[in-house]
């Protein structure tokens, strides 16, 4: 089965002037592979290119796969990606995805911008600190999710618990959320790509994907996520976050 010619010049936006080599050892997988994921997958869907190469690094680093996850860090400057959002985009990974992971994503992007003649460290990004991370924090929380359900959050959190909520507040949303180089319903929908290759998140998945539709991400732009995702994660747990997502937002 010849790579379509759709494909094919995909592949080379992508990544101009490059030869897989994985086509000269498996020749037949890259033709299934850039025939469904260059072609097939991207004719559906309402996600223009950065932001299909935007979630796309989300999930990768949330899987750990951080081989390819250079790759496609590569082709993601190759079509736009800035410095500075390749960044935001592992920085925002670590409260979904654990600093674990997110170490060895940071080390591949460092390197894959040094490679490039990028000056690091890259201008900092911060808006909050030590006095105004919680404050700030939990005011971004109450407008992507509504002041119901977070002071509800606090409020049905059990005495010994609520430290998480703190957490919440101050680290997830103060301390990365706040940050500029990616705007809120960017962030947000990074946020759902991650949960959805993560798999087995299905309650952060509910909240996440009323906070989307609450930033300005409706139900075509989260089908569309999940679908250019499918080829990077496989079909369970793609499958899983479209039942959520049809559970959240009925047709």
């Amino acid at each position: 089965m010849p790579i379509t010619p759709a494909a094919r010049a995909y592949h080379d936006e992508l990544f101009p002037g490059h030869v897989s080599t994985l086509a000269v050892t498996d020749p037949e997988f890259v033709e299934v592979f850039d025939n469904f994921a260059f072609d097939e997958v991207i004719a559906h869907g309402v996600l223009d290119t950065l932001q299909r190469m935007r979630v796309i690094l989300a999930a990768l680093i949330a899987v750990g796969a951080v081989r390819e996850y250079a790759v496609m860090l590569g082709a993601a400057l190759n079509v736009g990606l800035t410095p500075v959002e390749a960044k935001e985009i592992v920085y925002h990974a670590v409260p979904y995805v654990g600093q674990g992971r997110v170490f060895d994503a940071l080390h591949a992007v460092n390197e894959v911008l040094t490679a490039r003649g990028v000056e690091l460290p890259l201008p900092g990004q911060a808006t909050t600190d030590a006095t105004s991370r919680g404050s700030a924090g939990r005011e971004l929380r109450t407008r992507i999710f509504g002041a119901e359900t977070t002071d509800g959050a606090y409020a049905n959190a059990p005495a010994g618990q609520r430290h998480i909520q703190d957490f919440l507040s101050g680290n997830c949303f103060g301390d990365h959320w706040t940050r500029t180089g990616l705007d809120v319903p960017t962030r947000e929908l990074l946020t759902f790509a991650m949960l959805t290759a993560l798999g087995g998140c299905e309650s952060q998945l509910r909240g996440h994907i009323r906070g989307n539709v609450n930033v300005g991400n409706d139900k075509t732009v989260l089908v569309a996520t999940v679908t250019q995702l499918v080829p990077w994660i496989g079909y369970p747990r793609s499958l899983n976050a479209l039942a959520v997502l049809n559970e959240v937002i009925p047709d």
